[in-house]
Parts: structure tokens; C-alpha cells; sequence
């Protein structure tokens, strides 16, 4: 009640709801909270804003951990968590598990970059153990099989009969009363028959040992696992965020038997960076010899090529312009880019490449009558997309913080592009054609 009086108090709040217990929050002990913020025009400040003063004033409740993270749009695998972004630990020993487990949380914790780090890994449920003594149990004649028979006799349920009617029939199953089948005094009345066929008492060759334990034990790939949730501070992006936790892993010396992998957006993010240059230059090559073919040429596709650098460096000015990361969201923005700045230098290079080798124009001036004759249809198409992307760069409706680095990127990359091409394509050809 405390935090959702704090949540309902800030200026940017329109409303709370929340609940404890069930759904994603899982026991009694958790409770979950759904925020709707003001639309944007009234709130001046954005959901991560929003977030960071939520924290240092839920932060004061004693007895509390909370974890804040926006909702969004786009979320890539992962498993289920209280933060943004995961990093799961795995072994092929519990015990190694439990040991490095809270090594590596904390490690996490004192880092600067990181906020909201938590665990799936609780271990404060109730365990009782019973430790029998085998050489006791040997002079007696008792097996460990009879004695778990037993016990599994007298708190477990127990089919004992059928009963029988002409159109159904029921089955008789025997069990404890729940009552004392949670009480462990009930131990203490638990008899098991000896080899001379005498009741010998189970605290005559077994002692009771209580402890805690993991509430549940996850498993991936086959070992045990148990997932570390963390988010990035503000201003600082994934990468950089990833980084440090590599490094602390390295500083607290994690043995080779735990090993440790990102999930879910961070794990798309680190397998986007390895494979992305890869990518990138398969579809520079794909595009190369699509064009050759196209144009029976081998040097002026890379004309056409030659604009796209411009582009890229116009959307990473803009984002670093703005304060936007590098993020998904963003590169998604750069790949569209290379389709619309690529058609500008195709609609030049096509109209002079049949200028040159139809009319017997120079080069000089079949390149000059393409600039002046596609011109118009260059300004349109990039103007369209540009007015096309601008609602998502100025970050209209609900949900726009997600998307408006794409916007940015494409509107960034365009205008430089569009200034640079018009220069730098002609240029580009010339130069080719001698």
C-alpha cells in the first residue's frame, strides 16, 4: 500500500492498479504493478525518466525490493523476469550453483551501470532432511527402501480400494490429515517393523536435519540453472552494460564449472553484433551482383554503393545528435535507409548509363542530364519518406519512446544523404568511367 501511494503521488502517474500473489508474480510474497503514465504533451518526461524517480523514492521502503521496467512493444525471447534484460548461470551441481550464485549477483549489484538486479533463485523454503544411519539400520535388518515405504505410507496418499456401483465406481485413497502431515512432531509416531518383527522408532537409527531451500530449481540445457535480471542506468546502453558484467565475472574469478550466457534481448543483442557484419556483407554482395547483372558493368554498381556510407553516417550524427543508442530499433531504421538512399543512385546511373550508350553521350554529359532530370524525382521520393518518418522521429502517441530512434535514423540519414548523393554520385561516376 505504501508503494502504490508513492507510484499515485508522482506528477506523471495517471493511474496504478496492482495486485499480490499469482499471475507473474508468482507466491504471496510478490506483488506486481501496472503503471499508465499521461500521455507525453503532459508528463514532459519519458517512461526510463519516469522510472528513475520512482526508484530513489520506492527505494526508501524498508522491507521491499522492487524492480521497474517500461513495457514494451518489442521483447525478444527470453525467460519470464523481473527486469529488462537477462543473464542466466548454469552448472552442472546445485550445490556449485547455490555457492557462486549470490557472488555474482552482488558483483552485479555494486556496479554503476546496472539497476533493478534480482534473482529467480529463492532460497528460503523450509526443508526437512532425515539422515538415516546405515550401520544401525543393518543391525536391525532395515532397508532404506522399507523405510521410505513407510514413510510414504503414512504422509503420502495412498490408493487402499475400489469401490464398485453399477454406474460408476470410486476410488478409496488414504492419506493423513493435511494438519499433521505439515507438523514435523508427526515423525515422532512413526514406527517401522525391525527383522524380528518388532516397531522400532525412527528416531532409533535416523536424526532430523531442517534447512532452506530453493522454492523451485530450473533447468537449462539439461543443468540447473537460475537467471540474473538486471537493467541499464540511464544513459548508459546494453553494450556497455554487458561489458561490465564481463569484466566482473573476470574480476571475482568464476570457475569453469558455472558457466554464464545472456537471454532474451541481451542474447538477440550480442548474436546481432557477431553476425551483423557478416549480414551486412552478404547483402552488399547480393546487391553488387544483382546490379552488375542489371547494368552489365562491374565498376558502376559500386557507384551505387558508394551512397550508402553517407547515410549511415547521417543516422549515427543523429542519434548521437538527440541522445539516442545504437539500439534495434535504430539499425532497423539503418536498413531501411539503404534501400531508399540506394534507389536515389540507381534512378541517376540508370538514366546516364542509357543516355551514354544510346544517345553516344559523354559521360561527363550524360551524368549531368541524369542529375538534371532526376532530380525532381529524387526530392519527391525522399521528402515523402522523410514526412513518412518524421511522426516517429518527434515521438507521436503512446509507446513512442520505443520507436523513435527509427524514425531519427531515417530522417538523419536521409537529409545528409540527399545533400551528400546529389555531389558525390556524379564524382563517383566520372572517376569509375576513366
Amino acid at each position: 500500500e505504501q508503494a502504490v501511494e508513492v507510484v499515485r503521488a508522482d506528477p506523471a502517474v495517471a493511474n496504478v492498479s496492482a495486485f499480490t500473489g499469482g499471475g507473474r508474480g508468482g507466491g504471496a510474497n510478490n506483488a506486481s504493478f501496472f503503471v499508465i503514465l499521461k500521455p507525453l504533451s503532459e508528463r514532459k518526461a519519458t517512461a526510463d525518466q519516469v522510472i528513475g524517480r520512482l526508484r530513489g523514492k520506492l527505494g526508501r521502503i524498508e522491507g521491499v525490493s522492487l524492480f521497474l521496467v517500461a513495457a514494451q512493444d518489442l521483447r525478444i525471447g527470453g525467460l519470464r523476469s523481473s527486469s529488462q534484460y537477462q543473464f542466466t548461470l548454469t552448472a552442472d551441481s546445485l550445490r556449485v550453483l547455490r555457492e557462486w550464485e549470490p557472488k555474482v549477483r552482488f558483483a552485479m549489484r555494486d556496479l554503476p551501470q546496472l539497476v533493478d538486479v534480482s534473482t529467480d533463485q529463492e532460497d528460503r523454503a523450509s526443508q526437512t532432511l532425515l539422515v538415516y544411519d546405515r550401520d544401525t539400520l543393518a543391525r536391525l535388518g532395515i532397508t532404506p527402501g522399507g523405510v521410505n515405504q513407510v514413510l510414504n505410507d503414512a504422509f503420502a496418499q495412498r490408493q487402499i480400494s475400489t469401490l464398485y456401483e453399477p454406474l460408476n465406481q470410486y476410488k478409496v485413497v488414504l492419506e493423513v490429515d493435511p494438519a499433521r502431515a505439515q507438523d514435523i512432531s508427526a515423525l515422532d509416531a512413526v514406527r517401522v517393523a525391525g527383522a524380528d518383527g518388532q516397531l522400532v522408532p525412527l528416531d532409533s537409527f535416523a536424526r532430523v536435519t531442517q534447512g532452506t531451500m530453493p522454492l523451485s530449481i530450473s533447468h537449462l540445457g539439461g543443468k540447473v540453472s537460475t537467471t540474473i535480471s538486471f537493467g541499464t542506468a540511464e544513459g548508459v546502453t546494453l553494450a556497455q552494460g554487458m561489458e561490465a558484467i564481463r569484466a566482473a565475472m573476470r574480476d571475482i574469478g568464476v570457475p569453469a564449472s558455472v558457466n554464464a550466457g545472456f537471454q532474451g534481448s541481451a542474447r538477440a543483442f550480442q548474436q546481432s553484433l557477431s553476425n551483423q557484419p557478416l549480414l551486412v556483407l552478404g547483402a552488399i554482395i547480393a546487391v553488387y551482383l544483382v546490379l552488375g547483372i542489371l547494368y552489365e558493368s562491374l565498376i558502376h554498381p559500386l557507384t551505387i554503393l558508394s551512397t550508402l556510407p553517407s547515410a549511415a553516417i547521417g543516422a549515427l550524427l543523429a542519434l548521437l545528435g538527440t541522445g539516442h543508442a545504437l539500439d534495434m530499433i535504430a539499425v532497423i531504421g539503418i536498413i531501411l535507409l539503404i534501400g531508399i538512399v540506394k534507389k536515389n543512385a540507381i534512378m541517376m546511373i540508370d538514366f546516364a548509363l542509357d543516355a551514354e550508350r544510346n544517345r553516344g553521350l559523354a559521360p561527363h554529359e550524360a551524368i549531368r542530364e541524369a542529375c538534371l532530370m532526376r532530380l525532381r524525382p529524387i526530392l519527391m521520393t525522399t521528402l515523402a519518406a522523410m514526412v513518412g518518418a518524421l511522426p516517429l522521429a518527434i515521438g507521436f502517441g503512446e509507446g513512442s519512446e520505443l520507436r523513435q530512434p527509427l524514425g531519427i535514423a531515417v530522417v538523419g540519414g536521409l537529409v545528409v544523404s540527399q545533400l551528400l548523393t546529389l555531389y558525390t554520385t556524379p564524382v563517383t561516376y566520372l572517376y569509375l568511367e576513366r
